[in-house]
């Protein structure tokens, strides 16, 4: 067992200690035993009346001024007059705080889904609910089965059951471990805030995407009672909210781990006649890819609050999401590596910054004899159409939280809970289809625009020419991926009133948390050698085409020239799921380079002196932190030719001190200083030795069970001038040292390429901890104007880099936000603009992924007709952005547009 202490831990100690001598009087009116603490749900806190736009910007405004800690805080206005559909939109504006759509490799989607703070990646962010922590699923299969780690996905999460959103950038010793950086807590609304007996509050929208042209229902409803001795209360929330999605792209693969010359293919054949090529990296496929959705998010919040007296109270809340979808994905792809990598040369080419940028290649003849076209012919481009129907993810949670007075002195509370997430993909069909008899052109146009394809003498809109399409392979798996944990904790606060020392506040917790990811493969009941590439000897015919096309503005969003392949066959989902039915085999047997499952027992207890003195307040506390871990997965053995279990534990402990320190140097004048030591535990799947493989290209990842986790000693200092309602001008800075941060690095092993059943070298992508630093600063102003208009701006610097000179994951150098709002007693009306520059994703297979700077614009109209019914209208991605993923200036990755969305409704409340 291991136990960490730093300088940090040695000073915390100390001064925990020295609180106790005689110093100055604690300022008068301060109320013994009470510590009101940002997280604490059950904490008493000041009744506001929110009936506008400056009402929240002034309520959040005083909750983070009366903070102990660095804090932001989103009201429940902020969230409602914004165009915010979920958690993950309302904190975009907070300075510091940056949002992502997808992961790395998965691309952008419409709604944004994870949160980071201060330029980190999503996983280093703790996200609770009431202070309490919540398992989350994810409904895209390239996140099951990667690396997002521990970090919460916000589609699963409305705005509409949000109270408030407190973002808490320094750290507390009362605060769950797992925020490295930082913590976002949603406090959902309790039963007796309520002002009146009976509420009811209902919105109803309808939803128009552009780009699939579609309208979908979006409901949402609460009812909350509360008897008249405001004893006793009950809150009931439900939503559903339909959605049509389409995302037009173009996708290219593996630029940079693709080279002429390759040892491991037949591309030295080309060097041989073009010696100028050797070592030259060029795209494996250029595609045109058509994403397409129908999706609904749907569930509700229920919260049971009892206080029989002033002493006692009890809270019951529970909440369940589950989103559900049907996906179809197709891709027209170029191949310029099947080409190649089969010493197919081109006539003509264009080589740029060490990349083949251009290349035009001759037509290559197909051999109907050929027992297995797949595996050794050279076809220049490749057609993939993958069907997801009934995937999903859901996350729920019920949690018990009890509050004790037991003295004028002691006050007690507790919590109890279990919390459960799942993302499932029950079935992932594929289908595969080569283009032949074909010469093909391409250029790449760097990360100015989509390449231009081109498949001279082919009709791509024709799926029924057998000169041109010949079947080609197919797929099928699941995936199901549960976390979940149960827990319980215990705090106390005793007032003491000794000096500086106001209270003091300590705790244990336990939870036991669990992760399983497990996988299925169908194997292909045409093929003898169960492979999965189809014999064209054979009888099986093609499946069913209706003569569907891809829509005729296809690529108009992402800046597509008059050379970007827009137009190609598309199959109707149906008939790919009817003809794997039929030709591939649906028994399933376990994928054991995808399994694997973590347990962790993790034992907290902390102790936190709450101190106030003339004209300042603080804490300081230390947490100590047990991690009993325990992991297993199956591995390849190259020996025996099977997949062979394999485990791992560890157990160690951390120690993690805090401090924060709040000084009134004026009435208007707030000046913060805190330090502070964090540890997020490493992402599951990096934890696992499972290893996750792509035929296609012999490139892989695996996880690393001995990785250590993510430490981080941070400092913050920030100046807050409060100089109007409604209205702050500050500034911070923070720094952060991580000695342990992860980091990815490559290694080739030897794993069996199901494609042909032999062992073959394959790149495996491995993480490993590596020291890192993150630094910057964070601007802003708000400002009620008077007349009912308003703004604000922010601005954040961060430089974030680990030990090798590799920036962060998810570190953009700079983010901004600007709003600007007006509003009166009937009408109100912001425009919000977001921008964060350009940021390391991770990685797609083996290739580090970066996204281009990107701004958002969106708009939020209301128009109160009477007390009861107001007139919404919403709009999101209003200037249609271009989601750019690349890995350097020539080799572009994808290239995204999802659309704009409009919602216009009715929201009524009684």
């Amino acid at each position: 067992m291991k136990v960490a202490r730093t300088r940090i831990a040695i000073a915390v100690a100390m001064a925990l200690t020295n609180v106790m001598l005689p110093a100055r009087a604690q300022q008068a009116g301060a109320q013994a035993g009470e510590t009101p603490q940002a997280s604490d749900k059950a904490a008493p806190v000041q009744e506001v009346t929110v009936t506008g736009i400056r009402a929240s910007r002034q309520q959040s405004l005083n909750k983070k001024r009366d903070a102990d800690s660095v804090m932001d805080v989103v009201s429940a206005e902020d969230i409602g007059k914004l165009p915010d559909k979920n958690v993950a939109d309302a904190v975009q504006r907070v300075p510091g705080v940056n949002i992502n759509s997808g992961s790395g490799g998965e691309g952008g989607f419409s709604e944004n889904d994870r949160v980071s703070i201060r330029g980190t990646n999503p996983s280093l962010t703790q996200t609770t609910v009431n202070g309490h922590t919540i398992s989350t699923g994810d409904w895209y299969i390239g996140d099951q089965q990667g690396t997002v780690g521990r970090s919460v996905s916000f589609t699963l999460l409305p705005s509409e059951i949000v109270g408030s959103v407190e973002v808490q950038k320094s750290s507390q010793a009362d605060y769950i471990e797992g925020g490295t950086v930082g913590n976002v807590n949603i406090v959902t609304r309790a039963p007796l805030d309520f002002k009146k007996q009976w509420t009811l509050e209902a919105t109803v929208q309808g939803l128009y995407a552009d780009l699939p042209q579609k309208t979908d229902p979006q409901v949402n409803a609460l009812i909350n009672w509360k008897n008249d001795e405001k004893t006793m209360g009950v809150l009931f929330q439900a939503f559903s909210e339909s959605r049509h999605e389409r995302r037009d792209g173009q996708e290219l693969f593996l630029l940079g781990s693709n080279y002429i010359g390759n040892p491991n293919d037949n591309s030295s054949a080309v060097v041989a006649a073009h010696p100028d090529l050797n070592n030259v990296a060029y795209p494996s496929q250029i595609g045109s890819a058509a994403f397409s959705q129908t999706s609904k998010r749907e569930g509700g919040l229920l919260d049971l609050q009892f206080k029989p007296s002033r002493d006692l109270s009890f809270d019951l809340n529970g909440f369940y999401s589950r989103f559900t979808t049907q996906t179809f994905d197709t891709n027209f792809m170029a191949s310029p590596f099947n080409l190649l990598s089969k010493g197919v040369a081109p006539d003509t080419y264009t080589v740029k910054n060490s990349t083949l940028v251009a290349a035009s290649f001759p037509n290559t003849v197909f051999d109907p004899t050929d027992p297995n076209p797949g595996a050794d012919m050279a076809f220049p481009g490749v057609r993939d159409s993958i069907y997801r129907p009934y995937a999903g993810s859901s996350a729920g949670y019920v949690d018990f939280d009890s509050k004790f007075r037991a003295s004028e002195a002691l006050t007690i509370t507790t919590k109890v809970g279990y919390t459960r997430g799942v993302g499932e993909t029950p079935h992932d069909y594929g289908y595969e289809a080569y283009l032949i008899n074909s010469p093909l052109v391409y250029q790449l146009n760097g990360t100015a625009g989509p390449a231009n394809v081109s498949f001279p003498g082919v009709d791509t809109t024709n799926f029924n020419n057998p000169a041109n399409v010949t079947n080609g392979g197919s797929w099928a798996q699941s995936a199901k991926v549960t976390d979940q944990e149960a827990y319980g904790q215990v705090d106390a606060v005793l007032a003491l009133d000794k000096g500086i020392l106001e209270s003091a506040k300590f705790g244990l917790r336990y939870a036991q948390h669990k992760r399983t990811a497990y996988d299925t493969n169908y194997g292909c009941s045409t093929d003898s050698s169960n492979l999965c590439y189809l014999n064209p000897g054979q009888s099986e015919p093609t499946p069913t085409w209706s003569g569907t096309r891809s829509p005729s503005n296809f690529g108009s969003g992402i800046g597509a020239g008059a050379g970007f392949l827009s137009n190609f066959w598309v199959l109707n989902p149906a008939s790919i799921e009817a003809w794997e039915q039929q030709y591939n085999n649906v028994s399933q047997g376990p994928a054991f380079q995808n399994n694997f499952e973590i347990t962790e027992k993790d034992t907290a207890a902390y102790a936190m002196a709450n101190l106030v003195g003339d004209h300042w307040r603080g804490n300081v506390g230390l947490r100590v932190v047990n991690t009993n871990q325990f992991s297993s997965a199956y591995t390849f053995d190259s020996n025996s030719g099977n997949f062979l279990p394999v485990t791992a534990s560890h157990d160690y402990v951390d120690v993690l001190p805090s401090a924060n320190f709040k000084f009134d140097l004026t009435k208007d004048l707030v000046a913060r200083l805190a330090a502070s030591e964090t540890m997020s535990r490493a992402d599951y799947s990096a934890l696992s030795p499972a290893v996750v493989l792509n035929n296609l290209n012999q490139t892989g990842s695996g996880g690393n069970s001995d990785l250590k986790p993510i430490k981080s000693e941070n400092l913050d200092a920030t100046l807050e001038w409060y100089f109007a309602p409604q209205s702050i001008l500050s500034a911070g800075l923070f720094y952060m040292n991580m000695p342990s941060y992860v980091t990815f690095g490559n290694n080739v092993r030897p794993f069996l390429n199901t494609t042909n059943n032999q062992i073959a070298p394959f790149k495996v992508t491995s993480p490993f901890n590596i020291a890192a630093k993150n630094q910057g600063m964070e601007l802003a102003w708000q400002q009620s104007f008077g007349g009912g208009f308003g703004g604000l701006l922010n601005y954040t610097y961060s430089d974030g880099h680990s030990a090798d000179g590799n920036p962060l994951v998810g570190s953009s150098k700079n983010t901004g936000n600007l709003e600007v709002y007006y509003e009166n007693n009937a009408f109100s009306a912001r425009l919000a603009y977001n921008y964060r520059s350009s940021f390391l994703v991770g990685l797609a297979n083996v290739t580090q992924q970066y996204a281009a700077g990107i701004g958002t614009l969106a708009a939020s109209v209301n128009y109160k007709v009477n007390d009861n019914f107001t007139i919404t209208f919403d709009g999101l991605n209003l200037n249609n952005p271009i989601i750019k993923y690349y890995s350097n200036a020539e080799q572009p990755q994808a290239f995204y547009s999802n659309g704009r969305q409009f919602y216009l409704g009715v929201r009524m409340s009684m």
